[in-house]
């Protein structure tokens, strides 16, 4: 009886070895998490943080830096120069936009058809200007569209014609969607056509014997069964307008009369950063700017998602 006690008490009870098994199991869960969770907090938390602590000082004259509280917001949001890049951005998504996911969109439409001659070569050819750093596809285009050393220069002397300026302070804006839409035409391509390999092709078969034509089985069939890809694209290429920098910074040197310090927000920023030495106000542009990409590119999601 002595012994049947002794190790009746040695078993630890159900519920003390399932709180252990589950102990184990997080510990477990947290070591393949933890690698990608400090990461993130490292590369994304961490300067966010930062760039808020920075937003709610001043450097003064006097008294070197001062607590300011929401005084750089009040700023931000009353200035000229900020809304009138956000304005300019906003111009762009609206047309660049559309233009570039319907080209994307018929392009994917057309691969899978199964209609076009050389599909393979024609998507990789479409793709291939999306791995062309941004910095080089600006300037390539930079050099294209020049009136006295590019391309259009050279129209105008040989055929002795006057072809408007692309990098005027008017058309500028049109030219950089032009180089943002020759670069990113093949990724949103992919994307549509990666969704449109995954739709079932009994849909397509059904469609055609109750009598559906090719454009019928495009508008009810393909487009709602890619509706998410559609929406996922839509707010990355959102997000990328917003952030446009790379484009008007290099063409910048090429047409300074067409494109100022703050033709963009980004670039409105790393102007007062880098140029002005406004580290502060900076951040606080910068925040003001994300909060803003973050609540359109949601009300996007929740457009879509409502619709689908």
């Amino acid at each position: 009886m002595t012994l049947l006690s002794t190790s009746a008490q040695a078993v630890p009870p159900p519920r003390r070895r399932t709180r252990f098994r589950g102990r184990k199991e997080a510990l477990v869960g947290w070591g393949f998490v933890g690698p990608f969770v400090a990461v993130f907090g490292l590369v994304f938390l961490a300067p966010i943080a930062y760039a808020f602590y920075l937003s709610v000082f001043r450097d003064r004259l006097i008294g070197g830096t001062s607590f300011v509280g929401l005084d750089n917001y009040s700023e931000a949001l009353s200035d000229p120069r900020f809304w009138e890049g956000l304005a300019r951005v906003g111009l762009f998504l609206l047309v660049q936009v559309p233009v570039m996911l319907g080209i994307a969109l018929l392009i994917a439409l057309a691969i899978d058809s199964g209609r076009l001659y050389g599909t393979a070569f024609f998507r990789v050819s479409v793709f291939l200007p999306y791995a062309v750093p941004a910095v080089v596809a600006s300037l390539i285009w930079g050099f294209i569209y020049g009136t006295r050393f590019g391309l259009v220069g050279n129209i105008n002397d040989t055929l002795g014609v006057t072809l408007p300026d692309p990098l005027s302070p008017s058309l500028v804006l049109a030219a950089i969607g032009n180089i943002v839409t020759w670069e990113f035409v093949g990724y949103n391509m992919l994307i549509f056509y990666s969704a449109l390999k995954v739709v079932p092709r009994s849909l397509y078969e059904a469609a055609a014997i109750d009598g559906a034509g090719e454009w019928r089985i495009v508008a009810s069939v393909k487009l709602p069964a890619i509706r998410s890809a559609l929406v996922i694209a839509t707010i990355f290429s959102i997000i990328g307008s917003f952030q446009l920098f790379n484009e008007p910074s290099i063409l910048q040197k090429l047409a300074p009369n067409a494109i100022t310090s703050d033709f963009t927000p980004n670039l409105y920023t790393y102007s007062l950063s880098f140029a002005g030495q406004q580290h502060n106000y900076a951040a606080t542009v910068a925040i003001v700017m994300g909060v803003i990409t973050a609540i359109i590119a949601y009300a996007v999601q929740l457009r879509g998602m409502r619709k689908g």
